[in-house]
């Protein structure tokens, strides 16, 4: 009986451990149009990513870069009631992207943060 019940705590730490293990989650991508070229030579990405910690906490952050995986460039970590929200459109110009939330604010990345491999 005991047995079980230790059996029992060490399932519940490992089902919880897992269901809380830290994740990210991307919710919003664009990419530079092929008519918008930078000194670098590399095609950019922006990502919106959702990311969630062991302790159930809640972050987002946006990346704007050449990695199309977005796991390096420019990252900015956003408000949750901006991220939440979403974006509504992305601008790429050669000076940068410019980001729409849906909340209505707006957020430009100049092109010198993110071309180069930063």
């Amino acid at each position: 009986m005991l047995l079980g019940a230790v059996l029992g705590a060490a399932l519940t730490a490992v089902l919880l451990t897992v269901l809380w293990w830290p994740r990210s989650e991307v919710v919003h991508r664009s990419g530079a149009p092929p008519s918008v070229t930078y000194k670098d030579g590399s095609r950019h990405h922006l990502g919106l990513v959702r990311e969630h910690s062991l302790s159930g906490r809640e972050s987002w952050r946006l990346v704007v870069g050449r990695d199309p995986r977005l796991a390096y460039g420019h990252m900015l970590d956003v408000d949750a009631s901006l991220g939440a929200g979403g974006i509504e459109s992305t601008e790429w110009t050669t000076a940068g992207v410019r980001i729409r939330f849906t909340a209505g604010h707006e957020l430009f990345v100049p092109a010198r943060l993110f071309t180069y491999g930063r």
